[in-house]
């Protein structure tokens, strides 16, 4: 087993007034290169938007966008005409295939907005652009791992244009849930978004997050009650 561990202490920050963030890899003013990508996986930013904030229209292309906020409301607009808010519970996907321009704002005039988002290198490059968005039920991930995006258009979960799954969960202290690798040589990313967990012998605080290759099955320990995030991506 291959295991990298990165402290919520040593992520990238950045203060705009308007915007906190924490960058897990190299991005925009933050720039590590010992923390570029976990193959497939190449942003991982938590980012904190103050009231009636947000980023203008701005371009993409050929990255699978997804985007899940814990507090407040986001307001996405995009050049494919789609104008959305998502919420905590929401999951937002975007593929921005050949190219779109989006634009995210708080929708809110009195509360900050606080989101991780991710970005994963895409299978299959210039497609469509195309948006989706999927309301989530906590109870369905109580001591148990709850699917909300991967390649399967099968499963009732969000389509992302690549090999890669992933999950959200919520495990109760003392608890132990395992998880079993989908698809030889991927790996396996872990971020403690709440509480406290072990896995592969370590440690993860709040925000804490791990990196694990060569390894078909692992469990993952809650010492206190933990919201986690797991993410298996191709690694080439």
């Amino acid at each position: 087993m291959l295991k990298k561990i990165t402290r919520s202490k040593d992520r990238g920050y950045f203060d705009y007034g308007w915007l906190k963030t924490f960058h897990t890899f190299s991005f925009s003013s933050y720039y590590n290169t010992e923390r570029m990508n976990f193959g497939k996986l190449r942003v991982l930013n938590d980012d904190t938007i103050a009231p009636a904030t947000g980023f203008d229209l701005h371009p993409h292309d050929n990255m699978e966008i997804i985007t899940i906020p814990f507090t407040g409301e986001l307001r996405h607009g995009d050049s494919e005409g789609h104008t959305q808010v998502i919420k905590p519970g929401d999951v937002q996907v975007m593929s921005a295939g050949s190219g779109i321009r989006h634009s995210e704002f708080n929708n809110l005039e009195t509360d900050s907005v606080n989101l991780f988002q991710i970005w994963i290198f895409p299978k299959e490059r210039n497609i469509n652009p195309r948006y989706d968005q999927k309301t989530f039920n906590s109870a369905d991930r109580q001591n148990k791992f709850q699917l909300i995006a991967s390649s399967d258009k099968n499963s009732g979960n969000l389509w992302i244009n690549q090999d890669a799954w992933l999950w959200l969960a919520n495990i109760s202290r003392d608890m132990s849930q395992n998880y079993n690798l989908k698809q030889n040589g991927n790996g396996i990313f872990i971020i403690n978004i709440e509480g406290k967990i072990s896995v592969a012998d370590e440690i993860l605080d709040k925000r804490d997050s791990i990196e694990l290759q060569d390894v078909s099955e692992i469990e993952i320990k809650a010492l206190e009650d933990s919201e986690i995030l797991l993410i298996e991506v191709p690694m080439k």
